[in-house]
């Protein structure tokens, strides 16, 4: 469990990262990309954060799907526990 908040940090400050460079283009709006490939290379990595983004939220679905189904389970039917 202790791997799930670094990667929610990570997620987050890209997610603010992401935020920052679009509000950068917009209160530069002069300033042009040096290169077509820089433009492409921005835009895969802001896809891959977002595709990052939905992996870890349906990560933590399964988590809190799995959390629910062991409260749910008696006693007796948690594994190692005596019958």
């Amino acid at each position: 469990m202790d791997f799930i908040v670094p990667i929610s940090f990570i997620v987050i400050v890209a997610i603010v990262m992401g935020g920052l460079v679009k509000i950068s283009r917009q209160w530069r709006p002069g300033v042009q990309p040096q290169s077509a490939a820089l433009e492409r290379r921005l835009e895969a990595v802001e896809q891959e954060l977002a595709a990052l983004h939905q992996g870890l939220s349906e990560t933590q679905e399964r988590l809190d799907f799995a959390e629910r189904m062991l409260a749910q389970s008696p006693e007796s039917k948690r594994l190692g526990a005596p019958e």
